[in-house]
């Protein structure tokens, strides 16, 4: 068991999602995990020192200034006794704080005192985590080294709301408490892999354009995988509400075109793998203007199609040594990915039926297509998806 022996600091912020970190401390020991809460004062507004302690079997640090606590300089003794620091909830001023290197209260001296990895699972209303200033402390904290998992997509506390704000659930944290504490190999170490995400967006007007329901989830998530394994990796990204993953050179475009070039761009790269939502076609002329309404007809939009991007790179001369193309379906599943396999130049087609929450959820269930048969996947959360499409990734390199 990764997490056997391992001591996990767990800091409970304060939001409704705390009620989660109950689960969460139980699902990490049950994988042997050694759990010290911090429970913060906003934190203990949601759930009781008295469960947080039961679940947990150990004292819960509240206080900085405890007199007990502190006879050793206890924040730097748990900062430093840590396999890892884990948030959750991180909230946003949780963050803010963090990306100030503030330290007003026990939570915030443990962490700017830890050398150990930290691992924050954001939750907060969605119009928190889009703002301009949660984005700047994102990017600072991920620039300074720390790790995240979430927000996921989906309804909040408040009545009527919904959209990018849940905290992770329990099991998909844990899971990414298990990656960053596995032993890691670099199975990937010198390999180039360009990675697209995300939908594109064809204009239309100044106002609308044509796109696909994709959040880019699965396609950061893969370029973040491929980059723990040691790969150079471009993510060539469409417009998305994502954080740029950690150590990945990021590329952003809006149209079908502008992914292709940017594609060729990347080249040479050992892998390529292609999980964006293209849109197929655009218009053939873009107004210069809001179309506006003309009486009761609807405005004829003549489309052309967009460029397939994989076929494109899987029968080019400079094409990668693993081409990888991803198949969302609706129906005939299988069938359809076979017909993509062979038609587009792929070594690989990674299928999942799209008619349920794929698109914008926080899991996945695939199915592996090559010209050797299929693998079939269990349901699992996105990250784990993609860590387990990177080794075995590198896998199939060995063969070629």
């Amino acid at each position: 068991m990764v997490l056997s022996g391992k001591r996990v600091l767990l800091i409970i912020g304060g939001g409704i999602a705390a009620y989660k970190s109950l689960d969460l401390i139980r699902r990490l020991r049950e994988r042997g995990a050694r759990v010290t809460p911090i429970l913060t004062q906003a934190g203990a507004q949601f759930i009781t020192p008295l469960a947080v302690g039961a679940l947990s079997a150990t004292p819960v640090y509240t206080e900085l200034f405890s007199r007990e606590d502190e006879q050793d300089v206890g924040h730097i003794r748990l900062a430093r006794e840590a396999d890892l620091v884990l948030v959750a909830p991180a909230t946003a001023d949780r963050m803010a704080q963090m990306a100030a290197g503030l330290a007003g209260d026990l939570a915030g001296a443990v962490l700017l005192a830890t050398r150990s990895p930290i691992l924050l699972a954001p939750a907060m209303n969605p119009a928190m985590w889009a703002h301009a200033a949660t984005r700047r402390n994102v990017a600072s904290l991920q620039a300074d080294g720390a790790h995240f998992i979430g927000p996921a997509v989906g309804e909040m506390a408040e009545a009527g709301e919904s959209g990018q704000g849940r905290m992770s659930e329990p099991l998909e944290i844990v899971a990414a408490v298990e990656a960053l504490l596995e032993p890691e190999d670099k199975p990937l170490a010198g390999r180039r892999a360009v990675v697209t995400s995300g939908p594109t967006h064809e204009p239309v007007d100044p106002v609308r354009y044509i796109a696909n329901r994709s959040s880019g989830q699965q396609g950061h998530a893969l370029a973040a995988a491929l980059a723990r394994l040691g790969a150079q990796v471009t993510l060539v990204s469409g417009p998305v509400a994502l954080a740029d993953p950690r150590g990945v050179d990021v590329v952003r475009v809006e149209t079908a075109r502008d992914m292709l070039a940017a594609v060729q761009n990347a080249l040479p790269a050992d892998i390529g793998v292609f999980v964006a939502a293209v849109a197929d076609w655009r218009t053939a002329e873009n107004a210069a203007h809001k179309i506006k309404k003309q009486g009761d007809e609807p405005p004829v939009l003549q489309l052309v199609e967009n460029p397939d991007i994989l076929a494109t790179v899987g029968h080019a001369a400079n094409r990668p040594a693993l081409v990888v193309g991803f198949a969302a379906e609706t129906r005939n599943l299988l069938e359809n990915a076979r017909i993509k396999l062979d038609k587009k130049g792929a070594d690989l087609i990674v299928a999942n039926d799209v008619s349920g929450t794929i698109m914008g959820g926080t899991r996945n269930q695939v199915q592996l297509v090559s010209r050797n048969g299929v693998e079939a996947w269990p349901d699992l959360s996105k990250d784990e998806v993609a860590l387990r499409l990177a080794r075995h990734f590198a896998k199939m390199l060995e063969t070629i």
